[in-house]
């Protein structure tokens, strides 16, 4: 695993919240490619599946005329121990934290002459 190319792909915030999705089911389980709530078009789904796949955060199995990912728990744990769990209360966690993972949800309003960095 790349770290360049994992936290690439976990800077997308539709992307870093289907790896937290994922890492918070306990049973670990496949989940249909189409129950993740992505405000976009298909082809950006297709996008955004393509990338985790590459940076090797998820495996995806396509069957019919559907696919399902399910992560890579075990090689992301060992590589970057403890990240899913950041991911995962990062999830959990209304806020701040969450801002990024949802593009629907508005930033707060700037005040006149507020620093952006």
């Amino acid at each position: 695993m790349d770290l360049g190319k994992v936290f690439a792909a976990l800077a997308d915030g539709s992307r870093r919240r289907m790896v937290a999705e994922l890492a918070a089911d306990p049973e670990d389980r496949e989940r249909a490619c189409g129950s993740f709530d992505l405000p976009v078009k298909k082809a950006t789904r297709t996008h955004h599946f393509r990338i985790l796949r590459e940076a090797g955060l998820v495996a995806q199995r396509d069957h019919g005329n559907g696919s399902t990912l399910k992560l890579l728990r075990k090689d992301i744990e060992q590589h970057f121990p403890g990240l899913l769990q950041l991911l995962v209360t990062e999830l959990s966690q209304p806020g701040e934290g969450t801002r990024g993972m949802d593009r629907r949800q508005p930033s707060a309003p700037r005040q006149v002459g507020e620093r952006t960095h």
